[in-house]
């Protein structure tokens, strides 16, 4: 007993001591970069000399030429602020191009405020530049294979540049803006257009982050302190809209010139715009515009919202994922011409509470099949109730209310609408019942007011808060409707309504809350009169809520990792290796082999698992999985799939019956499993290796020899790329199940087995599954599935085994089990005429399906016999298409009552 505990306690200082020794290995670099200084000609005429700080990024291995991605930074940052994604990209086979932009760091030049003929021309001297580097691909002369990618400042800067250049063949921009002048002068009142209230906050940190000194020695010390390093125009319009709040003409033009909005119908390179839902510098609305006007000249455009911005940070981990996905596989695209077309998809998240690790932000993400804009799919009206009131405007807007708080940024901005508040005497408030239902909000809420002022005028803030039982009011992101009015009356009486349109948020108001509105007089975010006055509000009952029902996406973030992982890492190593020393003292046989089937992948014979109190998972089983099939074992949840799956591996015995690989009967630790891979209940890897490090671990832990594991064909058929040389930790949901397949086809086992392999996969990421699966049965290798979504298996499996209640209700080729359509759809022009003349044939039924959609139970009339009755009756017959699928059929032999024996 004393030796075995000092052997255990050896083994378990090893495996403790290479934990260790792996997680201070220094990170794989697949890239290089070099730092130079590039001088470039701008300005107007394109004569005047720049000094750019720059640095790129090149792909290691070979010589071959790879597409590139110009990178910008945000307001006041450099090109090491852009450093961590640079690197995500290189290693993703990009040569990736940043650099500071002048005004800012060591760059010399001022700041002109992304001008057309100043930064946007810098970058157009970059692409020149790129096209002339030896390892960078090209269109065509002076044209390179290019993507712009940029957040904020940069953000508004690849807008701009693919407006002016058209070598750009893709762009990402990421919380930017669409009209400087709305964005700094918001006016949410819908019906007027001058300009609203002046954002004072941000625009003193804009204005600041630009005065700073130089970053280096090449560039001369400002020469007006007033202006820092702005350029005089930009200098002269920020002290003039500082001092008087509000722009004049000139002002107007100078915001206007740096904008996107007059130029988005001149962007012909595929969008992806990312936009944060905690932003009060760049809302929703700023990402909404960009949208619609580049979707306008048929421009492809994809729109994602994540929680997060200049007020919410990066967001947290599960929006960093999906945004970083979304990134890669549009450019992938659009800019390497790799992979399938994107989806048109709107994605957004919601917050879903707190990690119970690092009380970080959690959030779920949703996906629609189309962008809905701030208007949502569908509206929910609520009525609020109250008096016209009065409330009070502080001189100098002093004190303020507290809203946010500008430049604050990550965790603590997005939560301060928890505790933001407003002042007495300077707010009305206007609130709903409880409601009844939970409201899923997306989008700009809308609100009618009235307003009357005996100066005529009027600087309101309107706000939407979302009040729970205990009277906690919540204001999503701290984001407010500002709005300046004039031409008001004496009398509220008198006044005519104003629709105000607030801020788009993401938030679910849960049944039982109140929704409530206030009218606010003062903010210290923004500037108000000078002149104290008492203005009277009220506001109309109806409250009109956006909403938008969409469809999970998967969490890719796992809760327990890090130091817990690491616990169960050694805990499985070691039972690992206290198993190989049992199985080497054990006297083990090979399970004699029934010759008949053993050229034969699989066969199940009578399977059946019953456990002691009386619980029947699989009742019986019988199938057979033959040689370049790729089989599909369908069920309801509880069917039995799983069970079935885990006695195939060895993991649980059967009750009565077996199962034959290759003729050899399964038994936990059977020789025989070393010609199986298998994904059954997820995959789990450390996340301080690498992917690559991670399959080696596995392999080892086999036992058998490296030579055997042939990573390189497995990791070619999973198509992991240079991503397999990335610590797990920082992989998506979709590559950590693609390196689970990776694992499961080590050493090419002659039978896959695979439990849900799509399970949170995105659809390109599904399509990318599907195409693995098929190329994996060749050469004689079997796949076995168990999978729910139907639709898959119908293109992916050639055969399929339906099992319901523990019991098998249908096996054969898909073909087979789909069979003949009993009923057709029909696109018709006139569908009440349709109905007509379709009740006087001999069909069994008719339902409506969509707009000009029907579905015709035949009942055995021929099909063209119904379509010459319709154009006979005048009636246009656009599309007529079987309708049975493998969803149908499998409904029809489950039945409405698909409630299982049931998996343990």
């Amino acid at each position: 007993m004393t030796r075995r505990r000092v052997v255990t306690g050896s083994v378990v200082l090893v495996l403790l001591a290479g934990l260790i020794g792996w997680a201070a290995l220094p990170e794989r670099h697949s890239w290089t970069s070099v730092d130079q200084r590039l001088t470039v000609l701008s300005g107007p005429a394109g004569t005047e000399p720049v000094d750019l700080d720059t640095r790129l990024y090149l792909p290691s291995g070979g010589a071959g030429k790879v597409p590139a991605v110009l990178l910008g930074h945000g307001f006041g940052g450099t090109k090491n602020s852009v450093s961590d994604d640079a690197e995500s990209l290189a290693d993703r086979g990009y040569a990736v191009l940043t650099w500071t932009a002048r005004g800012f760091g060591s760059s010399g030049g001022e700041i002109h405020l992304d001008s057309p003929n100043y930064e946007v021309k810098d970058a157009q001297r970059l692409l020149d530049w790129l096209a002339t580097q030896p390892r960078v691909q090209t269109d065509a002369a002076g044209d390179p294979r290019v993507g712009v990618v940029g957040g904020s400042y940069g953000g508004a800067l690849a807008l701009l540049l693919a407006a002016q250049d058209p070598r750009v063949d893709a762009i990402v921009p990421l919380i930017t803006w669409n009209d400087l002048g709305t964005a700094f002068f918001p006016q949410s009142a819908t019906s007027v257009r001058a300009p609203g209230v002046f954002k004072k906050s941000w625009a003193g940190l804009f204005f600041g982050n630009g005065s700073a000194p130089p970053g280096g020695p090449r560039t001369p010390a400002p020469q007006d302190p007033a202006c820092g390093r702005f350029a005089a125009d930009v200098c002269a319009a920020y002290l003039k809209m500082a001092t008087t709040g509000t722009p004049d003409a000139a002002t107007t033009a100078l915001l206007r010139r740096s904008s996107p909005a007059p130029v988005l119908n001149r962007i012909k390179a595929p969008t992806l715009l990312i936009q944060g839902a905690v932003d009060t510098l760049f809302p929703l609305s700023e990402a909404d515009a960009n949208a619609r006007g580049i979707a306008a000249t048929g421009t492809p455009v994809r729109v994602a919202w994540f929680t997060g911005g200049h007020d919410g940070g990066s967001g947290p981990q599960t929006d960093q994922d999906r945004t970083k996905f979304l990134t890669a596989q549009w450019l992938d695209h659009y800019v390497k011409r790799n992979g399938a077309t994107p989806a048109n998809s709107f994605t957004y998240s919601r917050v879903a509470g707190f990690s119970a690790l690092d009380r970080g932000l959690v959030t779920n993400g949703y996906s629609d099949p189309t962008y809905p804009g701030l208007t949502g799919t569908a509206r929910t009206d609520v009525a609020v109730s109250g008096t016209a009131r009065q409330v009070a405007n502080p001189p100098n807007g002093n004190p303020g209310a507290l809203s946010s708080l500008p430049g604050v940024g990550g965790q603590f901005g997005s939560l301060l609408g928890s505790v933001a508040g407003d002042l007495p005497g300077q707010h009305a408030e206007f609130d709903s019942a409880p409601v009844t239902d939970a409201i899923e909000v997306v989008g700009a809420p809308t609100v009618r007011l009235r307003v009357a002022s005996p100066t005529g005028s009027a600087t309101l803030f309107v706000k939407l808060y979302d009040v729970d039982q205990n009277g906690t009011a919540t204001l999503s992101g701290g984001l407010i409707a500002p709005l300046r009015l004039t031409s008001l009356p004496a009398d509220v009486a008198a006044a005519p309504p104003v629709t105000v349109t607030l801020p788009a948020i993401v938030r679910r108001i849960d049944a039982g809350h109140t929704v409530r509105i206030t009218v606010a007089t003062s903010d210290q975010a923004f500037l108000t009169p000078p002149d104290p006055a008492t203005y009277t509000v009220a506001v109309e009952p109806a409250v009109t809520l956006p909403t938008v029902v969409g469809t999970p996406i998967a969490n890719p973030q796992v809760i327990w990792r890090y130091v817990l992982l690491g616990v169960l890492a050694v805990i499985v190593a070691g039972l690992v290796v206290v198993l190989a020393v049992r199985r080497r003292r054990l006297h083990r046989r090979d399970a004699p082999t029934v010759a008949e089937y053993a050229e034969t992948p699989l066969v199940v014979r009578g399977l059946r698992k019953a456990y002691g109190d009386g619980f029947v998972a699989v009742e019986r089983v019988d199938f057979t999985v033959e040689r370049g099939q790729v089989v599909g074992l369908l069920g309801p949840n509880g069917a039995g799939k799983t069970t079935t799956l885990r006695v195939l591996m060895g993991l649980t015995m059967p009750t009565a019956g077996d199962a034959l690989v290759f003729g050899h009967r399964l038994e936990p630790g059977s020789p025989v499993l070393s010609r199986v891979g298998s994904l059954v209940e997820g995959p789990g890897f450390l996340p301080h290796l690498t992917g690559l490090q991670n399959l080696h671990a596995y392999w080892e832990a086999t036992g058998r020899p490296a030579a055997d594991a042939r990573f390189d064909e497995a990791l070619e058929i999973a198509g992991l790329g240079d991503s397999v040389h990335r610590k797990t930790k920082n992989y998506s949901h979709g590559m950590r199940q693609r390196l689970a397949i990776a694992q499961a086809m080590l050493g090419l086992p002659e039978l896959l087995v695979l439990d849900e392999p799509t399970d949170g996969l995105d659809p390109p990421q599904i399509a990318e599954m599907r195409r693995v699966l098929k190329r994996y049965a060749t050469d004689g290798r079997a796949v076995l599935v168990s999978s729910h979504l139907l639709a898959e298996v119908e293109q992916t499996c050639t055969h399929a085994v339906v099992v319901n209640k523990g019991l098998i209700v249908a096996a054969g080729p898909v073909e087979d089990i789909v069979g003949e359509s009993p009923s057709v759809q029909l696109e018709v022009s006139d569908v009440a005429a349709a109905e007509l003349v379709l009740a006087g044939l001999d069909v069994r039924s008719v339902t409506p399906d969509g707009a000009s959609g029907l579905i015709v139970d035949m009942n055995g009339t021929p099909r063209t016999e119904v379509v010459a009755s319709l154009v006979r009756a005048g009636v246009g017959v656009d599309r007529v298409v079987p309708r049975r699928r493998l969803e149908d059929a499998f409904l029809a032999l489950v039945g409405d009552n698909s409630r299982g024996s049931g998996d343990r």
